[in-house]
């Protein structure tokens, strides 16, 4: 489906009530003045534009497409998809150098992992963030997340043999997080899936999922990543392959913004991508074990990832975690962390991503946990700044809490 036929399908803007529930649960609204809200942007926007472009505006762009307007409304309106499709087809500025920086994640993982100690190092240092702030507008509070070398794939491809012996295999859509700045969440997946049976495949050459794309004006690019992604995801399902994945936002990236904002389809594949989660809990479920440490304790507080509740598998995570023995769980309440990805990175939004975060960051602090659980790695990055507890993936701490 075009984008164009898209904004007019049913189920969007014509379905729109105008009850403003998007408005009272959209978390920017709340922090930032010059933001009109969804349901300004989204339906009411969408029916003036239209009649005439002239009517589309860049305040837009501090949507965070985080979804949870669409959680929210009673109509099943997809508020977030029309402000993202209207700002893809209307927006005709470039990209700055700056977004593309932090959009071209492949690219920056390939340059900076050979040198990964010297950039790790200089990238830390007051100096480099001043300069930063200064010349890019990345906001000098931002670290930016260590990379790691050799990447995941290096490590897994070593492991081939090993794997291909399972009676079960699974491909895994690692993402760049795991391939370029932490590998361990990729080998604690391996982990926690051989003792349930299943052996790891990588993709056929995986690229980004493209979602740093979209939201920086790169759209093309994300485009040419989506065609190439479902390309490869295809070749897994031909073999009978499910694909899991460690990360909500790539997850939710791959099943829904392909078709819905890049006019990519992925019909073929899509009921066959998976959250790790998901995967492992449905095994267990039909009967598969996993021995857990009888000395395992630890108290961990869960925060939902806003793609992650947009799919609805939340759950998953939750229930894996409260299996495990020795865990004293905390639900969190459905809070944004306010990073957004890339968005909280850039000058002009890191106070509106911090006082977006408050509510979330003072519960956290209350409940003192040993970890936060979380399955976005930038929800990670933001919470681990803001609070300076421990974030860990579901996935890492099921393996942790295994037998040896």
């Amino acid at each position: 489906m075009k984008l164009q036929e898209y904004t007019r399908s049913k189920g969007n803007f014509e379905e729109c009530m105008k009850c403003t529930v998007c408005t009272a649960y959209c978390p920017v609204l709340q922090v930032n003045p010059l933001y009109p809200g969804p349901k300004q942007a989204g339906p009411d926007g969408e029916r003036l534009r239209l009649k005439d472009p002239y009517f589309f505006s860049n305040t837009l762009k501090y949507c965070m497409n985080c979804k949870r307007c669409e959680v929210a409304c009673p109509s099943g309106v997809n508020v977030a998809d029309l402000i993202q499709a209207a700002r893809i087809k209307y927006d005709k500025s470039k990209p700055k150098l700056r977004d593309r920086i932090l959009a071209s994640t492949d690219l920056m993982g390939t340059l900076t992992r050979p040198v990964a100690p010297i950039v790790n190092a200089v990238t830390g240092l007051g100096i480099t963030k001043t300069v930063l702030d200064a010349t890019l507008k990345i906001d000098r509070h931002r670290t930016f997340p260590k990379y790691s070398s050799p990447g995941f794939e290096i490590w897994l491809r070593s492991h081939k043999r090993e794997q291909a012996a399972f009676p079960e295999q699974v491909a895994y859509f690692h993402g760049c997080y795991v391939n370029y700045n932490y590998p361990q969440l990729g080998k604690d997946l391996v982990k926690v899936l051989n003792a349930l049976g299943v052996g790891v495949q990588l993709l056929d050459n995986e690229k980004c999922c493209g979602i740093a794309m979209i939201t920086n004006g790169m759209s093309e690019s994300a485009r040419k990543h989506a065609v190439h992604n479902v390309a490869a995801l295809q070749k897994a399902v031909d073999k009978g392959l499910k694909v899991v994945t460690t990360s909500s936002t790539c997850t939710f990236t791959m099943r829904d913004e392909y078709p819905h904002l890049l006019d990519v389809d992925n019909s073929a594949v899509k009921d066959s991508l998976l959250m790790a989660t998901r995967f492992i809990y449905e095994k267990l479920e039909k009967g598969a074990k996993l021995n857990f440490k009888s000395d395992f304790h630890k108290k961990i507080a869960y925060h939902t990832p806003c793609h992650l509740e947009k799919l609805g598998w939340g759950v998953f995570s939750e229930k894996l975690l409260k299996m495990i023995p020795g865990v004293e769980f905390t639900m969190l309440d459905s809070n944004c962390c306010g990073i957004a990805g890339t968005y909280g990175f850039k000058k002009e939004n890191y106070e509106a991503s911090q006082a977006i975060g408050q509510a979330l960051f003072s519960q956290i602090k209350t409940v003192n946990p040993d970890v936060v659980a979380c399955d976005c790695e930038t929800c990670k990055w933001q919470i681990e700044m803001s609070t300076g507890y421990t974030v860990m993936n579901p996935i890492s701490i099921l393996a942790q809490a295994l037998e040896d």
